[in-house]
């Protein structure tokens, strides 16, 4: 299984190149110069593992949410890879690959993961999840909201904080929730590596779909809104 994944969902820009589940990965923060980098670093990738494109049997995205421009550009990148090689795309929930850095970094199968992301604005795009032997399973809906309006399921401590969700709005998601946190990682950023691994077991169940199917996930109503319609929305809170 050969599989290219981009994630620029955030200020982080990366691109992961799987090749039967062996993963490689170029990260880097890069605001602003998502555009112009990820195409690059993507024909490295493969130049250095010695692959054409024509060898790609899909192409995974983290679909968002996220920064708009970011989630889009993403969604363009593999759409147009994609159709060109006539391959299908695997979307993959950002927040769910951010939950992924809670295995990354030790967490083993059945923890439960709060992946939360700056939304900026006052708010924060959040859900909760469990890690599975095959993917993380969300417990609940992806939402943008508030800090203080984000909620863990159940009453019990336990759960691993993961995202620039939890030191946003000097970090009240973090304080309102610190006695059901067990950890806590604010500067924890999506990685494409996590959504190629999280692709590479969505591809096996069947989960794949065509190129002009796939949908990004802004949860914003109103992506695009004016300066004054943004200052609008700060005085209200």
């Amino acid at each position: 299984m050969k599989l290219l994944a981009f994630e620029t969902s955030t200020e982080a820009l990366s691109v992961a190149l799987s090749i039967d589940g062996d993963v490689r990965e170029r990260f880097d923060l890069a605001p602003r110069r998502h555009a112009e980098l990820a195409l690059p670093w993507a024909e490295q990738l493969l130049a250095d593992a010695g692959l054409a494109r024509s060898q790609l049997d899909a192409i995974a995205v983290g679909r968002g949410p996220g920064a708009f421009t970011g989630v889009r550009l993403a969604i363009a990148l593999a759409q147009g890879i994609a159709l060109a090689l006539d391959r299908p795309v695997v979307p993959v929930s950002t927040l769910a690959a951010l939950a992924m850095r809670a295995r990354a970094s030790g967490a083993g199968e059945g923890a439960r993961v709060l992946a939360a992301i700056d939304a900026r604005m006052g708010e924060v795009y959040a859900a909760p999840f469990v890690i599975g032997s095959d993917r993380v399973q969300a417990l609940g809906e992806e939402a943008v909201m508030a800090p203080a309006q984000v909620a863990i399921p159940g009453d019990d401590a336990g759960w691993l904080g993961v995202g620039t969700g939890f030191a946003a709005a000097e970090g009240v998601l973090a304080q309102r929730l610190a006695s059901r946190l067990q950890s806590i990682d604010a500067n924890a950023l999506p990685h494409a590596a996590d959504v190629a691994w999280l692709a590479v077991h969505a591809f096996a169940r069947g989960e794949a779909v065509a190129a002009e199917s796939v949908e990004p996930a802004y949860l914003r109503n109103n992506v695009a809104l004016t300066i004054e319609q943004q200052r609008a929305l700060r005085e209200s809170r």
